[in-house]
C-alpha cells in the first residue's frame, strides 16, 4: 500500500512537472518531493491526525524538500514547490463545492469548500513557516560568518 502510494504520487508530480516545462534534470528531484510530501500527508491522515494539521505538516516537509534540492541544484525553489503540491491540492472537495452549489445545495457546497479553504490555508501557512525558517537560518548563518571574520 505504502509502495502504491508513494509510486502515484511521484508519476503524477513528474506529469505535472513536464505538463509545466520545468527542467528535465530537476525531475526526479520534483518528484521525490512530492512523494515524500505525500506519503507525510497520508501517513498523518491515517493515524488519526486532521486533515489541516495534515497538509500543514505535508507542506513544510514539501518546503523543506523543497529548499533542499534548490540549493542543491542550483534551481529555484519554484520549480520543486509547485509541481510537488498536486498530489495535495483538494481538486475533487472544489469540484464537488461548485458542483453542489450549481445544483442548489448550498449546505453541502459550504462544507466541501470549508475542506478546500481548510487544505489551502493549512499549505499556505506551512510554506509561509517553511520561508520564515529558512530566512531566520540564513540569517543566522550570516551573522556567524561575519562574527567569525572580525
Amino acid at each position: 500500500m505504502y509502495a502504491i502510494h508513494f509510486l502515484f504520487s511521484f508519476i503524477s508530480t513528474v506529469a505535472f512537472g513536464i505538463i509545466t516545462n520545468i527542467p528535465k534534470r530537476s525531475l526526479l528531484a520534483t518528484g521525490l518531493t512530492g512523494a515524500i510530501g505525500w506519503m507525510v500527508y497520508w501517513l498523518l491522515r491515517q493515524n488519526a491526525h486532521g486533515l489541516g494539521f495534515s497538509n500543514f505538516v505535508a507542506a513544510i516537509a514539501i518546503g523543506c524538500l523543497s529548499i533542499f534540492f534548490s540549493r542543491r541544484l542550483k534551481m529555484p525553489m519554484i520549480i520543486f514547490n509547485i509541481p510537488s503540491l498536486v498530489p495535495l491540492v483538494p481538486g475533487g472537495p472544489a469540484y464537488q463545492a461548485i458542483r453542489e452549489l450549481v445544483l442548489g445545495d448550498s449546505a453541502k457546497s459550504w462544507n466541501n469548500l470549508k475542506i478546500v479553504i481548510m487544505t489551502a490555508g493549512a499549505i499556505a501557512a506551512g510554506f509561509m513557516i517553511t520561508s520564515l525558517v529558512e530566512t531566520l537560518v540564513f540569517k543566522f548563518n550570516t551573522h556567524i560568518k561575519k562574527a567569525s571574520q572580525k
